[in-house]
């Protein structure tokens, strides 16, 4: 597993890995601005249970460099699609996750809901998919 890493794009989008817990507050911050009408974030957390089994943490390994990269990929492909988005940024954990911890923040800001929210769920789907986490 390589270590924690920090990408910010050209245009102010943000993609990170980290150990520590992740700052709901920064995410909302960093995706703010005045011509954003809709601020959309989805915060995943480690639940207690899976496929009726006990959780008590889970453990997140990446290959850092790598799936940073994907992630400013991931965000190029989505603006195509979305091309009125202001921000996103995407923080994941890695490591050890304890059960009520964030292991993931997806925030997007756009001047309408509608496109926040699609490209919110496309961004985390493929992040799911696609990164090296």
């Amino acid at each position: 597993m390589s270590g924690a890493g920090r990408v910010i794009t050209d245009i102010g989008d943000i993609a990170e890995l980290t150990f520590g817990p992740l700052d709901i507050d920064q995410y909302s911050r960093a995706i703010h601005s005045e011509q954003a009408g809709a601020q959309v974030m989805f915060i995943g957390t480690t639940r207690d249970t899976f496929q009726e089994k006990k959780v008590i943490r889970l453990e997140y390994e990446a290959y850092s460099s790598m799936a940073l990269r994907t992630l400013t990929s991931i965000f190029v492909d989505v603006r195509r699609r979305f091309p009125s988005i202001i921000h996103c940024a995407v923080g994941h954990r890695i490591g050890n996750v304890p059960v009520g911890e964030t292991s993931i923040i997806v925030a997007v800001s756009s001047p309408h809901r509608k496109v926040a929210f699609e490209a919110c769920e496309l961004i985390l789907e493929e992040v799911k998919s696609k990164a090296q986490i």
